[in-house]
């Protein structure tokens, strides 16, 4: 845990916090920026909410809690403040919707599928392996009764072209970019140290990561530009 919560700290501080102050600014000018700031602080909530309930107890809990209470309700705010009536005008002829969405819904079934494959095992046994110091899987309660449908559903809207889809996606993408990272400096981390890491992790995972990055990049890249977004918007 110590080392996963190291890398995530590193992708916080080197990543998240700057990426946060960029989407405040772009938030007050454009569409793009309120959604990139929606992607940006679900990263935040759902770090704060791992550390409060994951962590062992700290110092730094009431820190920890404010920072969740904090991104939740800001991320309520940006949600609901978003115009979703005719979102998917806002995107180019050109955005590939259908290999974005089916390439999400690909990965939330994974997840899914990994996740089960190592709860199922445990049923009806009195002993649990991989729980550690915990008292059940906290992660993949929240990962499979949240997170991973939230992906699911994003896919299928994105597929139809739904205003929903085209406002979920970005979050979902950059959530999975923030986790890859985290788990990239990790391994790195524990390779500098002389812990054994398949070479496997060492480029797979930074091949996902470049994935994922290249996919928010073809989003944000067949967004319109922002004097046809304000166009748009008062036609509305």
């Amino acid at each position: 845990m110590a080392t996963q919560v190291r890398a995530q700290d590193v992708v916080t501080l080197v990543f998240a916090i700057p990426l946060l102050l960029v989407s405040l600014i772009l938030n007050k000018r454009s569409l793009k920026g309120k959604l990139l700031l929606a992607g940006t602080l679900g990263y935040f909530l759902y770090t704060y909410m791992n550390y409060s309930f994951l962590a062992i107890y700290n110092n730094f809990f009431l820190i920890y809690v404010l920072l969740m209470s904090l991104s939740l309700f800001a991320f309520i705010i940006n949600i609901t403040s978003q115009k979703l009536q005719n979102l998917e005008k806002c995107f180019s002829a050109a955005m590939p919707s259908k290999p974005v969405g089916i390439f999400i819904i690909v990965i939330g079934i994974i997840i899914s599928l990994m996740w089960l494959g190592r709860i199922v095992p445990t049923i009806g046994n009195d002993t649990v392996n991989g729980l550690e110091h915990y008292t059940t899987f906290v992660i993949q309660a929240m990962d499979l009764g949240i997170v991973l449908p939230v992906t699911v559903v994003s896919g299928v809207l994105l597929l139809r072209k739904k205003s929903l889809g085209y406002l979920l996606a970005p979050i979902i993408i950059i959530k999975g970019i923030t986790l890859l990272l985290a788990i990239d400096v990790m391994a790195i981390s524990m390779a500098i140290s002389g812990v054994s890491v398949s070479p496997i992790e060492l480029t797979l995972f930074p091949l996902f990561t470049l994935i994922f990055i290249m996919i928010l990049w073809i989003i944000f890249k067949n967004f319109k530009s922002i004097d046809n977004i304000y166009t748009y918007k008062k036609t509305i």
